[in-house]
Protein backbone atom coordinates (compact mmCIF):
# COMPACT_ATOMS: atom_id res chain seq x y z
CA UNK A 1 0.00 0.00 0.00
CA UNK A 2 1.64 3.69 -0.95
CA UNK A 3 2.47 5.98 1.58
CA UNK A 4 0.29 8.60 2.02
CA UNK A 5 1.80 12.15 1.11
CA UNK A 6 1.23 14.50 3.58
CA UNK A 7 1.99 18.45 2.51
CA UNK A 8 3.62 20.52 5.16
CA UNK A 9 2.09 23.77 6.81
CA UNK A 10 4.46 26.71 6.23
CA UNK A 11 2.20 28.44 9.02
CA UNK A 12 2.99 25.16 11.84
CA UNK A 13 6.55 25.40 10.45
CA UNK A 14 6.78 28.96 11.13
CA UNK A 15 5.81 28.98 15.01
CA UNK A 16 8.28 26.57 15.59
CA UNK A 17 11.08 28.43 13.42
CA UNK A 18 9.59 31.49 15.30
CA UNK A 19 10.44 29.60 18.66
CA UNK A 20 14.20 28.00 17.91
CA UNK A 21 15.12 31.80 16.25
CA UNK A 22 14.34 33.35 19.95
CA UNK A 23 15.94 31.11 21.76
CA UNK A 24 19.76 30.77 19.05
CA UNK A 25 19.36 34.93 18.02
CA UNK A 26 20.75 37.30 21.03
CA UNK A 27 17.47 39.21 22.00
CA UNK A 28 18.27 42.73 21.02
CA UNK A 29 18.62 41.29 17.08
CA UNK A 30 15.41 39.10 17.42
CA UNK A 31 13.90 42.11 18.28
CA UNK A 32 15.70 44.12 15.60
CA UNK A 33 14.65 41.31 12.67
CA UNK A 34 10.69 41.40 14.08
CA UNK A 35 10.47 45.04 14.52
CA UNK A 36 11.81 45.08 10.98
CA UNK A 37 9.30 43.08 9.23
CA UNK A 38 6.67 44.45 11.08
CA UNK A 39 7.77 47.93 9.37
CA UNK A 40 7.96 46.84 5.85
CA UNK A 41 4.24 45.11 6.63
CA UNK A 42 2.96 48.35 7.14
CA UNK A 43 4.99 50.06 4.04
CA UNK A 44 4.34 47.07 1.55
CA UNK A 45 0.88 46.68 2.02
CA UNK A 46 0.14 45.86 -2.07
CA UNK A 47 3.21 45.22 -3.87
CA UNK A 48 2.72 42.69 -6.41
CA UNK A 49 3.06 44.24 -9.64
CA UNK A 50 1.31 41.28 -11.83
CA UNK A 51 -1.96 39.71 -10.22
CA UNK A 52 -4.10 36.53 -10.95
CA UNK A 53 -5.05 36.61 -14.73
CA UNK A 54 -2.26 38.79 -15.42
CA UNK A 55 0.20 37.78 -18.66
CA UNK A 56 3.29 36.33 -17.05
CA UNK A 57 6.57 38.30 -18.64
CA UNK A 58 8.87 36.29 -19.97
CA UNK A 59 12.26 36.20 -18.69
CA UNK A 60 16.14 34.82 -18.99
CA UNK A 61 18.35 34.31 -16.24
CA UNK A 62 21.45 32.14 -15.20
CA UNK A 63 21.08 29.29 -12.84
CA UNK A 64 23.37 27.74 -10.26
CA UNK A 65 25.58 25.85 -12.74
CA UNK A 66 25.51 29.63 -15.14
CA UNK A 67 23.07 27.82 -17.65
CA UNK A 68 20.52 30.33 -18.86
CA UNK A 69 17.42 28.96 -18.16
CA UNK A 70 14.13 31.20 -20.26
CA UNK A 71 10.41 30.46 -18.31
CA UNK A 72 8.75 30.46 -21.96
CA UNK A 73 10.83 27.73 -22.66
CA UNK A 74 9.79 25.74 -19.39
CA UNK A 75 5.82 27.04 -20.08
CA UNK A 76 6.25 24.88 -22.99
CA UNK A 77 6.25 21.57 -20.95
CA UNK A 78 3.29 22.50 -18.37
CA UNK A 79 2.97 25.19 -15.70
CA UNK A 80 4.80 26.36 -12.93
CA UNK A 81 5.18 27.83 -9.74
CA UNK A 82 7.52 30.76 -9.86
CA UNK A 83 8.60 32.30 -6.62
CA UNK A 84 10.85 35.18 -5.57
CA UNK A 85 13.11 35.26 -2.51
CA UNK A 86 15.41 36.96 -0.56
CA UNK A 87 18.92 35.09 0.13
CA UNK A 88 20.41 32.53 1.25
CA UNK A 89 20.65 34.15 4.88
CA UNK A 90 17.20 34.18 5.30
CA UNK A 91 15.69 31.64 7.77
CA UNK A 92 12.40 31.84 6.34
CA UNK A 93 13.73 31.16 2.28
CA UNK A 94 15.23 28.18 3.81
CA UNK A 95 11.91 27.09 5.70
CA UNK A 96 10.12 27.93 2.23
CA UNK A 97 12.30 26.66 -0.27
CA UNK A 98 12.58 22.86 1.82
CA UNK A 99 9.03 22.83 1.94
CA UNK A 100 8.25 23.88 -1.99
CA UNK A 101 10.89 21.09 -2.10
CA UNK A 102 9.03 18.30 -0.02
CA UNK A 103 6.14 18.83 -2.50
CA UNK A 104 8.27 18.99 -5.58
CA UNK A 105 6.93 15.22 -6.52
CA UNK A 106 3.34 16.39 -6.29
CA UNK A 107 4.12 19.51 -8.38
CA UNK A 108 5.53 17.15 -11.15
CA UNK A 109 2.44 14.74 -10.94
CA UNK A 110 0.17 17.90 -11.84
CA UNK A 111 2.34 18.14 -14.77
CA UNK A 112 4.16 21.03 -13.53
CA UNK A 113 7.50 22.46 -11.90
CA UNK A 114 9.20 25.29 -10.33
CA UNK A 115 11.86 27.60 -10.00
CA UNK A 116 13.23 30.66 -7.40
CA UNK A 117 14.28 33.55 -7.95
CA UNK A 118 16.62 35.99 -6.01
CA UNK A 119 19.00 38.50 -6.46
CA UNK A 120 22.16 36.57 -5.45
CA UNK A 121 25.09 35.25 -7.43
CA UNK A 122 24.85 31.69 -9.21
CA UNK A 123 27.68 30.65 -6.10
CA UNK A 124 25.25 31.85 -3.72
CA UNK A 125 22.22 30.37 -5.46
CA UNK A 126 24.42 26.77 -5.98
CA UNK A 127 25.18 27.02 -1.76
CA UNK A 128 21.71 27.25 -1.06
CA UNK A 129 20.27 24.91 -3.38
CA UNK A 130 23.14 22.33 -2.10
CA UNK A 131 22.51 23.30 1.71
CA UNK A 132 18.99 22.79 1.16
CA UNK A 133 18.85 19.54 -1.71
CA UNK A 134 16.77 20.93 -4.02
CA UNK A 135 15.91 19.50 -6.96
CA UNK A 136 14.58 23.01 -9.06
CA UNK A 137 15.82 25.61 -10.56
CA UNK A 138 17.46 28.41 -8.58
CA UNK A 139 17.99 31.89 -10.96
CA UNK A 140 20.08 34.20 -10.17
CA UNK A 141 18.68 38.05 -10.65
CA UNK A 142 20.74 40.61 -10.83
CA UNK A 143 19.75 43.97 -9.66
CA UNK A 144 16.14 42.34 -9.18
CA UNK A 145 15.60 42.95 -12.59
CA UNK A 146 13.25 40.29 -13.05
CA UNK A 147 12.01 40.86 -9.66
CA UNK A 148 10.55 44.38 -10.39
CA UNK A 149 8.66 43.24 -13.10
CA UNK A 150 6.17 41.48 -10.39
CA UNK A 151 7.04 42.63 -7.45
CA UNK A 152 8.12 45.20 -5.08
CA UNK A 153 11.84 45.90 -4.74
CA UNK A 154 13.26 47.84 -1.95
CA UNK A 155 16.50 48.61 0.01
CA UNK A 156 17.34 46.72 3.08
CA UNK A 157 17.83 48.80 6.18
CA UNK A 158 20.64 49.83 8.08
CA UNK A 159 19.42 48.40 11.43
CA UNK A 160 18.72 44.75 9.93
CA UNK A 161 21.97 45.10 8.03
CA UNK A 162 23.95 46.10 11.00
CA UNK A 163 22.09 43.57 13.48
CA UNK A 164 23.38 40.41 11.07
CA UNK A 165 27.31 41.79 10.63
CA UNK A 166 26.80 41.76 14.66
CA UNK A 167 26.05 38.23 14.21
CA UNK A 168 28.86 37.67 11.64
CA UNK A 169 27.25 37.80 8.44
CA UNK A 170 28.25 39.58 5.80
CA UNK A 171 25.18 40.86 3.60
CA UNK A 172 27.43 41.67 0.43
CA UNK A 173 28.76 38.48 -0.01
CA UNK A 174 25.72 36.99 -1.47
CA UNK A 175 24.94 39.62 -3.88
CA UNK A 176 26.92 40.99 -7.42
CA UNK A 177 25.93 44.41 -6.69
CA UNK A 178 26.35 47.07 -3.58
CA UNK A 179 22.57 48.39 -4.00
CA UNK A 180 21.80 46.03 -1.31
CA UNK A 181 18.22 45.60 -2.73
CA UNK A 182 15.76 42.67 -2.28
CA UNK A 183 12.32 41.51 -3.73
CA UNK A 184 9.33 41.68 -1.44
CA UNK A 185 8.93 37.87 -1.24
CA UNK A 186 5.46 36.71 -3.78
CA UNK A 187 5.06 33.14 -5.33
CA UNK A 188 2.90 32.78 -8.72
CA UNK A 189 1.74 29.81 -10.45
CA UNK A 190 1.85 30.36 -13.92
CA UNK A 191 -0.89 28.22 -16.55
CA UNK A 192 0.91 26.58 -19.66
CA UNK A 193 -0.51 29.62 -21.27
CA UNK A 194 1.89 32.09 -19.20
CA UNK A 195 -1.27 33.20 -17.58
CA UNK A 196 -1.20 33.94 -13.64
CA UNK A 197 -3.58 31.91 -11.91
CA UNK A 198 -2.61 32.13 -8.88
CA UNK A 199 -0.51 35.18 -7.26
CA UNK A 200 0.75 35.65 -3.27
CA UNK A 201 2.37 38.18 -1.56
CA UNK A 202 2.80 38.31 2.39
CA UNK A 203 3.12 42.18 1.69
CA UNK A 204 6.40 43.30 3.17
CA UNK A 205 6.05 40.69 6.60
CA UNK A 206 8.53 38.54 4.91
CA UNK A 207 7.92 36.26 7.51
CA UNK A 208 4.83 35.17 5.67
CA UNK A 209 5.04 32.76 2.37
CA UNK A 210 2.79 30.88 0.16
CA UNK A 211 1.27 27.96 1.55
CA UNK A 212 2.32 24.46 -0.13
CA UNK A 213 -1.02 23.43 0.23
CA UNK A 214 -2.28 26.24 -2.00
CA UNK A 215 0.29 25.70 -4.75
CA UNK A 216 -1.45 22.48 -5.24
CA UNK A 217 -4.55 23.45 -5.13
CA UNK A 218 -3.43 25.95 -7.68
CA UNK A 219 -1.73 23.68 -10.06
CA UNK A 220 -4.94 21.46 -9.60
CA UNK A 221 -7.35 23.66 -10.60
Amino acid sequence: MPAVKTTPSYQEELRELAGQLGQALPEKQFAIFNNDAKQLAQRYTQPLKLKEGDQAIDFSLTNAKNETIKLSDLLAKGPFVLTFYRGAWCPYCNLQLRQYQQILPQIKEQGGNLIAVSPQTPDSSLDMAEKNSLQFEVLSDPGNAVARKYTTVFKNGDAPLQAMADLGYDFDRFYSDDTRELPVPATFVITREGIIAYAFTGGGDYRLRAEPRDLLKALKA
